[in-house]
């Protein structure tokens, strides 16, 4: 698009939005809803009230507001259990969820994985 056309082209866009502009401030309805929020302001500065004070006296438990929306965990992964590994060897008890536990692989890299997995058991 050229330098002219993008030009004309916002131009048009202005002319537009202008008209709309005008029809809006011509309308009855926006008048008086700009009336009421004028006179709502000056009546909650009048009572140093602010907006949550105004909604707090009109709807004290709060039944009007949507409810609030529970947020679902996204992931289809479930949670990890807690491990528990009991070394026979010196009584040391280790508890985790994943296997990147510093202590857990030196005693796989010791013992072997088969063995260390052996002092397993789930708690959670």
């Amino acid at each position: 698009m050229s330098k002219l056309q993008e030009y004309r082209s916002l131009e048009d866009q202005i002319r537009d939005l202008t008209d709309k502009l005008n029809a809006l401030s011509n309308d009855d309805k926006l008048k008086k809803e700009i009336e009421f929020e004028e006179k709502l302001r000056d009546l909650m500065n009048q009572y140093n009230k602010s907006l949550k004070d105004v909604i707090a006296i009109i709807d004290p438990d709060n039944k009007l507001a949507p409810a609030a929306r529970v947020s679902k965990p996204t992931g289809s992964k479930r949670p990890r259990k807690v491990k528990q590994y009991k070394n026979p060897h010196n009584g040391d008890v280790i508890e985790t969820k994943g296997g990147n536990h510093k202590t857990l692989k030196a005693w796989k890299q010791e013992y072997g994985n088969d063995t260390v997995e052996s002092w397993m058991t789930i708690i959670g």
